[in-house]
């Protein structure tokens, strides 16, 4: 006894396989967006706690003047956007442009005890850049840390 499916069933089967074979790819594709995504936080979101938990993220703002410790190879500084201070952890080789005072961009995770594990870090290019996330965060931070 053979199965033979008539031409309509046929393409129903080709149809609906076309759709599964369409959403699996686009859940794939999100997946892959969504554990690459990294969002930008500044250090007064993550004193307030709004920093995403057991993911990676960004935080921005200036090195603290006087916070560059080395220690082997970890070096622990401590990130600014002028009103709230977060001490970071990163093991590596900094950027050649990284300085105190300056502005910097830290990609990694928060660990247990408040302290940003930096797996990457990144400096301005120049005297008068800084990325803009970090430049607009700032601002924002200067302008809510004034107010009474």
């Amino acid at each position: 006894m053979s199965l033979t499916l008539k031409p309509r069933h046929k393409r129903f089967a080709i149809i609906i396989g076309g759709l599964i074979a369409v959403v699996l790819a686009a859940v794939l594709i999100l997946n892959a967006l969504n554990s690459n995504i990294a969002l930008f936080v500044t250090p007064s979101e993550v004193a307030a706690g709004k920093a995403p938990q057991g993911q990676a993220f960004r935080i921005g703002g200036m090195v603290k003047e006087q916070s560059v410790k080395r220690d082997g190879l970890t070096v622990h500084f401590v990130i600014t956007d002028m009103v709230k201070d977060i001490p970071v952890a990163y093991t590596g080789i900094l950027p050649d442009l990284f300085k105190e005072g300056k502005g910097a961009v830290a990609q990694g995770r928060l660990d247990a005890n408040g302290q940003f594990v930096a797996s990457e870090v990144l400096a301005k290019h120049d005297e008068n850049y800084m990325p803009p996330e970090a430049k607009h965060a700032l601002e924002q931070a200067q302008k809510n840390g004034s107010k009474p």
